[in-house]
């Protein structure tokens, strides 16, 4: 299981910064990350989007593409954690979006849930389906999450 004191080391080594636009774990995610001592060196911040309109307004995703594509997707996954880097000029932003549950949300299952990292290169997301209670997917999206910003760490020379 990915930790956020793994991906605050690295970004520090890297000298690089990290911003966050969440939805489904709505501020899980940055408060994980800065729950580490020192991740103030390189978390620029968080942006919490709940509802389509604040997508939108905070974080320019394009309101046609979360009507064509649906809040969750991968689209606007990475149309999101896009957002959150030109928001605050971070080099790397990592974005959430998904249902938690009990119910379904625009005809995706409780436990779908998108995620997405920005980096100077492009996006890349992923599809998750996390088991559980409403808590337990919310948990398992910040993982994931972590994991996806470790992983976007790894693969990307541009940022060394």
């Amino acid at each position: 299981m990915p930790r956020p004191d793994e991906a605050i080391a690295r970004l520090v080594d890297l000298g690089v910064s990290v911003a966050t636009a969440e939805s489904v774990t709505g501020g899980a995610l940055c408060s994980a990350l800065v729950s580490v001592p020192g991740a103030s060196a390189v978390v620029r911040g968080g942006i919490v989007a709940y509802t389509p309109q604040m997508k939108a307004r905070l974080l320019g995703v394009d309101p046609e593409l979360i009507a064509e594509a649906g809040v969750v997707s991968a689209a606007v996954a990475e149309a999101m954690a896009r957002g959150a880097r030109d928001a605050t000029g971070a080099t790397l932003g990592v974005a959430t979006t998904g249902v938690a549950g009990p119910e379904p949300h625009g005809g995706c299952p409780p436990g779908c849930v998108y995620v997405a990292v920005s980096r100077p290169a492009g996006e890349r997301s992923a599809h998750h389906d996390l088991p559980g209670d409403r808590d337990a997917v919310r948990a398992g999206a910040v993982d994931a999450a972590l994991a996806a910003l470790l992983s976007a760490i790894d693969a990307d020379v541009t940022l060394l």
